[in-house]
């Protein structure tokens, strides 16, 4: 009899943990995942939600608006926190690896979108961090599914490592420029026309060559004005080199993936001319 009933038991506690295993898998493709319409309708009304928060803390900023509706926003952020705290917890619940996910980008995201208010309990104007919760609008690119750009992003990434020590020592150039023209401002200008130290002329320098012009300091002098021409004129070059490096090593890029055949789906490479489907993933070429 006490073999039946150990037995009974063990049978029940498999049923039961089996039950829990699959409850918990199907939240986390709920959840996390975006390829049924149920996942999608949950990440837009998420979405939804995160945008009335933003908005309410924005409009909560507005002193005449917090004074008029400031009780009912503060119910609002509360809602909105509780509905949060309830993901975040399904979240920790149903991932396989749950301190992978605490730890993961959204996870820390999803951390800090829900503890701004629980610190408004103890710490007066926390509130406001709630901001911070408009992050989490980057879970829109899981719904547009921007892998299907893989292979321009693959392009992007690997003309802008083409080009890092060209741009490095490009850099380099207009840091010794701006330090040199920013000292022979302040030699010549001097504090009258606000060039009242060597880091006031870097900054006029870096403002004037980048054609920003703020005009909050500006020469006077003769000599400095034929500067300023200098460097004004200067700049238009200065924004053109980097465009071009890049566009160089970008165009290169886009060659060599067509020569290599890479598919977009997987990045897999070296594909035959004649192949129309991808030999890792099976996608069209």
């Amino acid at each position: 009899m006490d073999y039946h009933r150990l037995l009974s038991k063990c049978v029940n506690f498999i049923h039961k943990y089996g039950l829990e295993i699959s409850i918990r898998k199907r939240t986390y493709h709920f959840i996390f995942d975006s390829d049924t319409l149920a996942a999608k309708g949950f990440d837009l009304a998420l979405i939804f939600v995160i945008l009335v928060s933003v908005v309410s803390v924005i409009l909560e900023s507005i002193p005449a608006f917090n004074a008029r509706f400031g009780a009912p926003l503060h119910q609002t952020e509360w809602i909105i926190t509780i509905i949060f705290t309830l993901e975040y917890i399904a979240r920790i619940w149903s991932h396989p690896k749950p301190l992978k996910y605490i730890f993961s980008f959204y996870g820390v995201i999803d951390f800090l979108a829900i503890i701004p208010t629980y610190l408004d309990l103890i710490f007066t104007g926390a509130m406001s961090l709630a901001v911070i919760r408009g992050l989490r609008l980057l879970r829109i690119f899981r719904i547009l599914k921007i892998t299907r750009y893989s292979r321009e992003g693959i392009i992007i990434v690997e003309a802008l490592k083409a080009s890092r020590v060209k741009i490095l020592v490009f850099l380099f150039a207009v840091v010794v420029t701006v330090l040199v023209i920013g000292t022979l401002m302040y030699l010549i200008e001097r504090e009258n026309s606000g060039f009242s130290s060597i880091p006031a002329g870097i900054y006029w320098a870096i403002v004037t060559l980048t054609t920003v012009g703020f005009g909050d300091v500006t020469p006077v002098t003769t000599f400095g004005k034929f500067i300023a021409s200098f460097v004004m004129i200067m700049g238009y070059g200065i924004i053109a080199v980097p465009t071009g490096i890049v566009t160089f090593e970008i165009a290169s890029s886009i060659r060599a993936v067509r020569e290599k055949r890479v598919c977009g789906h997987c990045g897999h490479g070296s594909h035959d001319v004649d192949a129309k489907y991808c030999k890792s993933c099976g996608e069209k070429l």
